[in-house]
C-alpha cells in the first residue's frame, strides 16, 4: 500500500523496525527538548503530514518500552487520524511516573499503525436480540 507522506521534519521516514512490525515509529520532532512532569501532559509534533485512502484510518499507539520503562504513554490511546486530515501529526503523551521524564528531539515516542476500517449504516430498532451475556460489561466475566 502506497501511502502519500510530507516529511518536514530533520528525520528519515518511519520506517518497519523488522519484517513483522505491525507499526512504524513516530519521532519528536522539536526544537529543545520538553520536559514532562510527573502527571503532565503535551502534544509533541512529528514533522509528518499523511494522505490516507478513504477506508483507513493511522492509529497512534504507544511504545511499550517507553510505557514499561518510563511511565509515559500516549494519553489517546490509540489515536486516530482520519483519511480527510492534512495536518501534522501530533502525539499527545503523558507522563504517569513519578518522575520527569525529557523527551529529546529525533527519539522515538509512539508508532504509527495503518488500519481499514468500515463505516456503519445504523438501522434504529425498538429491540435488541438476547444473548447470554445481555448487559453485563465492565468485569462481568470476572478476572479468572
Amino acid at each position: 500500500m502506497k501511502i502519500n507522506i510530507i516529511n518536514k521534519s530533520a528525520h528519515e521516514l518511519p520506517s518497519y523496525e523488522t519484517i513483522a512490525s505491525a507499526g512504524v515509529d513516530l519521532r519528536a520532532n522539536i526544537s529543545e527538548a520538553i520536559t514532562l512532569e510527573a502527571l503532565e501532559r503535551t502534544i509533541v509534533k512529528t514533522g509528518l503530514y499523511i494522505e490516507l485512502p478513504i477506508g483507513y484510518e493511522a492509529q497512534v499507539r504507544p511504545r511499550s518500552g517507553l510505557a514499561a520503562k518510563k511511565g509515559v504513554t500516549v494519553l489517546n490511546a490509540p489515536g486516530t487520524i482520519d483519511a480527510d486530515y492534512r495536518g501534522e501529526i501530533g502525539v499527545i503523551l503523558v507522563n504517569l511516573s513519578s518522575e520527569p521524564f525529557t523527551i529529546e528531539n529525533g527519539e522515538r515516542i509512539a508508532q504509527l499503525i495503518i488500519a481499514k476500517h468500515e463505516r456503519a449504516d445504523w438501522n434504529e430498532v425498538a429491540i435488541l436480540s438476547e444473548t447470554v451475556r445481555g448487559e453485563g460489561g465492565f468485569g462481568s466475566t470476572g478476572v479468572k
